[in-house]
């Protein structure tokens, strides 16, 4: 007899950790897989967690978090535009991911809908079905930078359909969505009475003057749009696990009690640690221009193996590159790319049946790994051709 819930049984690890264990053990491997910095935390903030420790906060925090963490996500982070009321709209979580999943857990009925970009980041589609949702995927194009279409969207949405997923910039292609996309979608959420759900872990990290308008920010959508966020990528703090979630007053309220009865509340040294980030923005600047100069150095690279293909990402530290001219699949390419020359790229279609055919590549080792690395799959790239 099994103990183990049909919810629980139905979980599968995700493509990208299933590559960082193929990996593991495997000599000189160069990882372009997990997108996570390679950059340890500054000093600065480290600093500033050492000294919560020697004043004691080592307790509880408040469900919902410091009043103090709270009160400089609303005056120092990207939604400080939108005058969020710290002490009913704000929340800080567990990072990005436990906020996303303290949000579907609240809002989430069992047949809700929810349009999510494909491809996307594969923890969307987890989640959405782990809380009972059902997950509808929006097809995209590659010739228009996997951009989602509003009449694409507009044409998916059905009486179920209760949320719309947006990332910007985006996991895994890194393209930023535009600002005028960005007001078609928030007119067909206003059109449609939909919950969006706005995800911008990766909004420090734009470059070639891309905007970083949120969704919220649109007329009418403050009140219908949850923005999550979280300091793993703007400050290489990943593995503090400090998020932070603003947005309706009544769904915040509801994920703290979630949060009361799931893991209490975020760590205090990690909040500390965020206060001070959040009110040092230079230091996110910092981070910004090594993954700045780190993209030229790929893009300069990939420019030079034939039959690589791809579009100029502007956000994240994603190149989402096709690799359709090869005559082999995604998955088979990155599956002989790390046995035959140590590197870890993540299959397209990991992220959706769109993304078939591509392979996605970090950008977060360092400037000799990953000139190395690329090195190492345009070889890959001759042998295949030959």
């Amino acid at each position: 007899m099994s103990f183990i819930n049909e919810r629980t049984r139905n979980l599968k690890q995700g493509a990208i950790r299933v590559m960082f264990d193929r990996a593991a053990g495997l000599e000189q491997v160069i990882s372009m897989g997990i997108g996570e910095p390679d950059l340890v935390t500054p000093k600065s903030v480290c600093d500033a967690a050492k000294e919560a420790l020697d004043l004691g906060k080592t307790h509880y925090t408040p469900n919902a978090g410091y009043v103090e963490t709270r009160r400089a996500v609303a005056e120092y982070s990207s939604v400080k535009n939108l005058n969020y009321d710290p002490m009913k709209e704000i929340i800080i979580t567990n990072g990005g991911m436990g906020g996303l999943s303290l949000l579907m857990a609240t809002v989430l009925n069992p047949g809700d809908e929810v349009l999510i970009q494909d491809p996307q980041w594969l923890n969307y589609v987890a989640q959405v079905n782990y809380y009972g949702g059902v997950c509808v995927r929006v097809p995209t194009k590659a010739d228009e930078c996997f951009e989602m279409q509003p009449d694409v969207v507009e044409a998916l949405i059905t009486e179920k359909t209760k949320i719309l997923i947006i990332n910007t910039p985006n996991n895994p292609t890194g393209y930023v969505i535009r600002e005028s996309t960005l007001e078609k979608l928030a007119e067909i959420a206003i059109r449609h009475n939909l919950l969006v759900v706005s995800d911008e872990v990766y909004n420090t990290l734009l470059y070639d003057d891309a905007g970083s308008r949120s969704i919220a920010e649109f007329p009418g959508m403050r009140e219908r749009t949850v923005v999550v966020n979280s300091l793993s990528k703007a400050y290489a703090m990943t593995g503090w696990r400090i998020g932070y979630v603003a947005g309706p007053a009544e769904i915040i309220d509801r994920m703290t009690k979630c949060q009361e009865n799931f893991n209490s509340c975020a760590n205090a040294q990690g909040q500390y640690a965020a206060i001070y980030a959040l009110k040092h923005p230079e230091l996110c600047e910092e981070i910004r221009k090594v993954f700045e100069r780190r993209r030229e150095i790929m893009l300069h690279k990939l420019a030079q193996i034939p039959g690589m293909v791809f579009k100029r990402p502007n956000g994240a530290f994603y190149v989402f590159a096709s690799i359709q001219n090869y005559g082999v699949s995604d998955t088979e390419f990155c599956n002989r790319l790390l046995d035959e020359q140590r590197v870890v790229c993540i299959p397209g279609s990991a992220f959706g049946e769109c993304g078939s055919g591509h392979i996605r590549m970090a950008y977060t080792t360092s400037d000799e790994n990953l000139a190395t690395g690329l090195d190492r799959i345009a070889a890959f790239c001759e042998s295949l051709d030959a």
